[in-house]
């Protein structure tokens, strides 16, 4: 990017509370069901129906304005946000405007250079979702459309315009859907559409307080995509300017294949939502004793955690933030540890962390799993780190073994007693094989009697071959020095 340019972005994501029920009926939420079979008359806005409101997704708002430090409004009240499309069965969509349920929170995201940085959020309210058009569907030309989504419950998430590069977009995104798992109020899994983004883009000349006109990038589906169109727009906005052109604010669709964003609707076509105070729906009134009874409920946050990971087990603030990305990846962490009846770890911390973040998830990654789906249990894991700390097998050794772990699912133990992987600690065996290769190799002997210390690993790397890496690399190390000196 034009290094004389900076981006000025803000994030809206929806993400689709964790709960049974839709926002205003009874109808079920599950994903994959058929097309059109989890609708009913309330969904639909038919005459004569009333909607009444989802006391679970209401606590899944109060629990979320909790975790970014915002205030939880006594007070707050529904709207009709009137527009007119296929898969808006009722004509208006039920959300809330000039009194949401939350305000004035923030995150804290971490950046490369180990710094962090707060990122404003303007605003929480809830709010129902539309229903889903599809245009791909047979081979007629036409599209269709799904109601199943139609009422599901939202939280609509309004950063502040905080954000100057897309990875600080990505790390935002990131951090947010770790709030929204770790207190388990939404999956926030972006490849089944549980939580969606938005994203206002707009560039400025470095020292220029006034903000440019900013272009909405629309329906975003996951993190790598976000940034990508966050990438892409910035340039286009700047090759605009510089050519003498003017940014007109516009929505605008992302193409992942094409790596571009086109436009999707400017200012001047842009409705007129009239919203006003939905008539079926009385205001909502938190009282302090449902507030003060969520707190307490509230779980450990991905903050406190990462704050823990560091002072409980002496990690890097880099290694504590990886693993307290989500409260899976946080839980198999604390099982590798084995952890003592009073919580203290009976494994290396610094080990298990780096088992977990090298080997274990870049293989999952290679093979495109999730942590969830791992053949290697965190027991197993633990079991594994615990064999290399005790010199029953190597590092070198333990990898070939965890690749054996994943294949078949077996224990390392097993593993390792049947293909005879122990690793050699006997004192004597080593020194037969240290004189052995020392005896062959007399002129690199030699060599390193004469200050040519170069060589010491020729030797070990020759025992190391000799005893098929099974000898403990420290002994060896010891071992040979004494013989050569």
């Amino acid at each position: 990017m034009n290094p004389n340019y900076e981006m000025v972005i803000g994030l809206e994501v929806h993400a689709q509370v964790k709960c049974s029920s839709k926002l205003f009926s009874a109808t079920s939420v599950d994903f994959g069901a058929a097309p059109n079979t989890h609708v009913n008359p309330i969904d639909l806005g038919m005459p004569g129906v009333l909607p009444v409101l989802n006391k679970a997704a209401v606590d899944a708002g109060i629990k979320l304005g909790l975790a970014i430090g915002a205030r939880v409004n006594r007070i707050s009240v529904f709207a009709r946000k009137n527009y007119f499309y296929p898969d808006l069965p009722k004509g208006y969509q039920i959300s809330q405007f000039e009194l949401p349920i939350v305000e004035h929170g923030h995150l804290d995201i971490d950046l490369a250079e180990g710094d962090a940085k707060r990122i404003g959020i303007t605003r929480m309210h809830l709010e129902e979702d539309a229903g889903k058009s599809v245009h791909d569907l047979g081979s007629d030309d036409q599209s269709h459309v799904d109601l199943n989504r139609a009422g599901v419950p939202l939280m609509e998430i309004v950063s502040e315009p905080d954000l100057r590069t897309s990875e600080e977009a990505g790390a935002y995104l990131r951090k947010l859907r770790a709030v929204l798992q770790f207190i388990d109020v939404s999956s926030a899994d972006m490849e089944k559409g549980q939580m969606r983004c938005d994203a206002n883009v707009s560039v400025r000349r470095k020292g220029d307080e006034k903000l440019g006109t900013r272009c909405e990038i629309k329906n975003l589906n996951s993190v790598r995509n976000v940034m990508r169109a966050i990438e892409h727009e910035a340039e286009r906005q700047i090759d605009v300017i510089e050519n003498g052109g003017a940014i007109d604010q516009e929505t605008r669709l992302y193409d992942a294949q094409q790596n571009e964003t086109r436009v999707l609707r400017s200012k001047e076509d842009a409705m007129d939502y009239r919203y006003f105070p939905d008539p079926d729906l009385l205001p909502l009134k938190l009282t302090e004793e449902r507030i003060e009874a969520l707190k307490e409920e509230m779980p450990e946050l991905p903050d406190d955690i990462k704050a823990r990971f560091v002072e409980k087990y002496s990690l890097s603030a880099y290694d504590a933030g990886v693993l307290t990305m989500t409260r899976m990846a946080a839980d198999f962490f604390e099982k590798t540890l084995n952890l003592n009846t009073d919580g203290m770890p009976q494994n290396d911390p610094k080990l298990c962390a780096n088992w977990m973040m090298v080997e274990l998830f870049g293989a999952l990654n290679k093979a495109g799993r999730e942590l969830g789906e791992s053949p290697v249990s965190p027991e197993q894991l633990g079991q594994l780190v615990a064999m290399i700390t005790e010199d029953v097998i190597s590092g070198k050794i333990a990898k070939q073994v965890f690749a054996d772990m994943l294949e078949t699912g077996q224990d390392p133990d097993k593993i390792v007693e049947e293909k005879g992987l122990q690793q050699v600690t006997d004192t004597g065996e080593i020194e037969k094989i240290i004189h052995q290769i020392l005896a062959e190799n007399a002129d690199n002997v030699t060599k390193y009697k004469e200050g040519k210390h170069q060589v010491f690993g020729f030797f070990v790397g020759q025992v190391m071959k000799a005893t098929q890496g099974k000898a403990n690399p420290s002994m060896v190390n010891e071992l040979l020095k004494k013989a050569l000196d």
